[in-house]
């Protein structure tokens, strides 16, 4: 998922195939437990999918060495289309898979559904969840109890144009005010160039903002898993959305151009050399290099409030579970920790550049490619993760959050008003999926 387009689709995705949450009919656990035949396997399809596949494709020839008279066909599934096949697994347990590939943002809904079985047993017992990140591990917990296995991470951080700041002597900002600051400077000095390119259809380039300076999306009442009350209306997180919809004026990033953005046109206007600054992913490298800054960029994470400190960023990525109508429950659990292991993780990351989720095996990574050490330091100093609510998805595909910005942006709304009518959607979202 590193080719930029493939992670950032995949996030969109998740909220199309969440806000298609099937409704089940007949997704029970089986009574089976056969130690012998053969697994279905759904993977993701990626763009240049051949790297992908012939890591998998090792770990399926060691699986099936190990377990005589057990084959594991594994299918490619398109991204854009696995709503519909997701709906039909979960209505059909003949037609689904034993072990399927999933957006990290889908767990909550997907166990809403009944999709998925419940592994914390055999993940708890495993050697190496141990040294799984906790956020990464968040991904794939809902209500205490563990549905999958982490398969990679995701983040952003700031890249920069080096060429920019040498000619304007700057340095890489340390807080967001310098952030602010900067941008402004490069804009005034360069009419040409964005300063600092943001969206205001870029959700999880904005959600920075709002946990740097102490906000939350939504709290769990009682603390853990359940129900959800959104914060997004709360003074810190007001104070975040502020901070992040100052950027677009005229002296930065206009908002007739910017306020319509999401993260792939930043990421496209960063790479066309039309912006000194913009937040990106480690998956938007590939873009980044095959545009006119190459070569003449650098990334740093994205400063917090605090002077040196760093902004909590999403941790995006995918997992990896065992469907609950699975007859080959044990054989499945276990294919699954062999294909999210920290030997395959590795291998991932040499052959796609995916993130691993275990800690010792990231920080190998980035001693390897130096490109992703401010992605592992951003990792390293905490990251934030989606209400595990199913109530999730409706607030991601209905554009709760998108649309708060863009009223403010606008001038249409107050800060305080926007995030309130936000705060009333996404409580709404929340009650409703229970």
């Amino acid at each position: 998922m590193k080719l930029a387009p493939r992670f950032a689709v995949l996030l969109a995705a998740a909220a199309v195939v969440a806000g298609c949450a099937p409704q089940t009919s007949d997704n029970s656990s089986s009574d089976k437990d056969d130690k012998s035949g053969t697994l279905r396997v759904w993977l993701f399809q990626e763009v240049g999918n051949d790297p992908k596949a012939k890591v998998v494709d090792s770990v399926v020839t060691a699986f099936e060495k190990a377990h005589k008279g057990t084959k594991a066909d594994v299918e490619y599934i398109p991204i854009d289309t696995r709503a519909q096949r997701v709906k039909a697994a979960f209505n059909d347990p003949k037609s689904a898979p034993d072990v399927m590939e999933y957006g990290n943002t889908d767990t909550a809904g997907y166990v809403k559904d009944g999709g998925l079985l419940d592994v914390t047993k055999e993940f708890g017992a495993w050697s190496e969840a141990k040294d799984t990140d906790p956020t990464a591990k968040q991904s794939v917990t809902v209500d205490g109890k563990t549905y999958g296995s982490p398969f990679y991470v995701g983040v952003r951080a700031l890249y920069y144009r080096t060429d920019v700041f040498k000619d304007l002597g700057l340095q890489p900002p340390k807080s967001m005010a310098e952030l602010a600051a900067t941008a402004r400077k490069i804009h005034k000095a360069k009419s040409d160039l964005y300063g600092l390119v943001v969206g205001g259809a870029y959700t999880y380039g904005a959600m920075p903002f709002v946990w740097a300076n102490g906000g939350e999306l939504a709290t769990a009442k009682g603390g853990s898993g359940g129900s959800y009350t959104s914060g997004i209306d709360s003074a810190a997180a007001q104070k975040g959305i502020k901070a992040y919809t100052s950027l677009f004026t005229s002296d930065n990033c206009p908002a007739a151009k910017c306020a319509v953005m999401g993260g792939n046109d930043t990421i496209t206007a960063f790479a066309a050399g039309k912006a000194g600054m913009a937040i990106g992913g480690d998956f938007s490298h590939t873009a980044v290099e095959a545009g006119k800054v190459k070569g003449k960029y650098a990334v740093v994470p994205l400063p917090g409030v605090a002077s040196g400190s760093v902004a909590p960023a999403f941790a995006g990525g995918n997992n990896i579970g065992v469907l609950k109508s699975t007859s080959h429950r044990t054989l499945a659990v276990d294919l699954m920790e062999q294909l999210t292991s920290k030997a395959t993780q590795a291998s991932m990351f040499d052959a796609m550049g995916f993130l691993p989720t275990f800690t010792d095996v990231r920080d190998a990574a980035a001693a390897k490619v130096p490109f992703e050490k401010p992605f592992v330091q951003t990792l390293a100093a905490g990251t934030k993760f989606v209400p595990a609510s199913p109530g999730w998805s409706e607030i991601d595909s209905s554009l709760v959050l998108p649309t708060m910005l863009q009223e403010v942006i606008s001038g249409k709304k107050s800060v305080a008003a926007a995030s309130g009518d936000a705060a009333k959607k996404m409580n709404s979202a929340f009650s409703s999926a229970g």
